[in-house]
């Protein structure tokens, strides 16, 4: 279920080659204040270029979001197929284009099906539901295997808020400031400035966490849209709500990692005694986006070796000689060599669960950072090979 003023749709309108879902429409009844975060890649798709400018007002109606098609590196018919796609939307809804934003996610340098998403949208409108939502969860996948929602609940005097949150992402995923899509959606009153604010913390906490393969998009876009139709505002519950906001961001992150492509390990990375927290969030990244560690770990080999390569090659000033590492809790590395206590057969049989943890001690300072991330495994490379057919 929606929060409150809130209804959302999701159907197949041909962008996708296998005729799944790939168009979704998600409108407030009443104007709602809107932040956003996008890629930090200097190469943004149109959709991307769009919503980054409409934001600033802080207001917004509607998203419409597609998926088979990034709408980049198409020059400025991209441009021109986001403005006919905001105008059909427009028309359809009968609210003002500045009202509507726009996200995309799929292929890169193809150009936006723009008449299918005009003739689909009359369609699309008349399935808009509060009961809506997975289908428009399902219209954003590409590569996902599973639709990604997260909802919680909270009382405030009495009254009822609620939050819900949609994400995509499963390949081509390190996120800066956002992640591949994520749209989260309250009924509270947000004033704008705290909104924002919330975004970035909450970002910081869960989607800039997270890394599969080490690459950014084009298409980044989180959005966190507050309509106040619970009749709530935040001063009356702001640190109850900040924790439901984050509990939603790190489902969504998480659920990201769970359902990267050809994934067989959940990796958590934490290095801790850093000179500081950007030196230890350089070294977490290096290690989780090493491919030597992440084929190692699917091949279920303690090889690490590969992990103080990694390290060392942050680009951050360590002391080989005070290092420490733990697999999974059990000893591997101490003062920068193999750990006197070190078991190869408990460490390599540990590997062959699911989730995994390295943690790395550079007893170097107080700086701490952790991130998520997953092993790299023949089915990632099918996969990506195949990508466009």
């Amino acid at each position: 279920m929606a929060p409150k003023g809130f209804r959302a749709a999701g159907i197949a309108c041909g962008i996708k080659k296998d005729g799944s879902k790939d168009l979704a429409l998600i409108v407030s009844e009443v104007p709602a204040r809107v932040a956003g975060l996008f890629t930090q890649n200097r190469v943004k798709a149109a959709p991307v270029l769009y919503t980054r400018k409409r934001i600033r007002r802080g207001v917004a109606r509607a998203l419409l979001a597609n998926s088979g098609c990034a709408n980049a590196c198409t020059g400025s018919r991209g441009i021109e197929d986001v403005r006919r796609s905001v105008e059909a939307t427009s028309r359809t809804l009968g609210i003002p284009r500045e009202d509507i934003l726009v996200a995309s996610t799929g292929v890169i340098g193809e150009p936006l099906p723009v008449e299918r998403i005009e003739e689909a949208l009359p369609r699309l409108s008349q399935l808009l539901s509060p009961q809506g939502f997975k289908d428009a969860a399902s219209a954003i996948m590409t590569t996902d295997t599973v639709p990604k929602l997260a909802e919680r609940t909270l009382m405030v005097r009495g009254k009822e808020i609620s939050l819900l949150g949609m994400a995509k992402g499963a390949g081509m995923i390190r996120p800066r400031l956002a992640t591949m899509l994520a749209f989260l959606f309250t009924d509270l009153e947000v004033p704008p400035p705290l909104l924002r604010e919330l975004l970035l913390e909450g970002n910081s906490r869960s989607f800039a966490r997270i890394t599969v393969d080490g690459e950014t998009s084009t298409n980044d876009t989180v959005l966190l849209f507050a309509n106040g139709a619970s009749g709530v505002s935040l001063r009356e519950g702001i640190v109850p709500f900040r924790d439901l906001l984050f509990e939603v961001m790190e489902e969504l992150a998480l659920g990201i990692v769970r359902d990267a492509e050809g994934r067989t390990k959940v990796v958590r990375i934490t290095v801790r005694g850093a000179r500081t927290s950007r030196d230890a969030s350089k070294i977490a990244f290096r290690i989780a986006t090493s491919p030597l560690v992440k084929t190692a770990l699917f091949g279920q080999d303690p090889n690490w070796g590969r992990v103080m390569a990694a390290l060392g090659d942050a680009g951050v000033a360590v002391a080989p000689d005070l290092v420490q590492i733990r697999i999974n809790d059990l000893p591997v590395v101490k003062g920068g060599t193999q750990d006197p206590k070190y078991d190869e057969e408990k460490v390599s049989a540990s590997l062959k669960g699911k989730e995994i943890s390295i943690v790395v001690d550079l007893h170097l300072g107080e700086g701490s950072y952790w991130v998520w991330s997953t092993d790299l495994s023949y089915d990632y490379v099918r996969i990506n090979a195949s990508y466009r057919s």
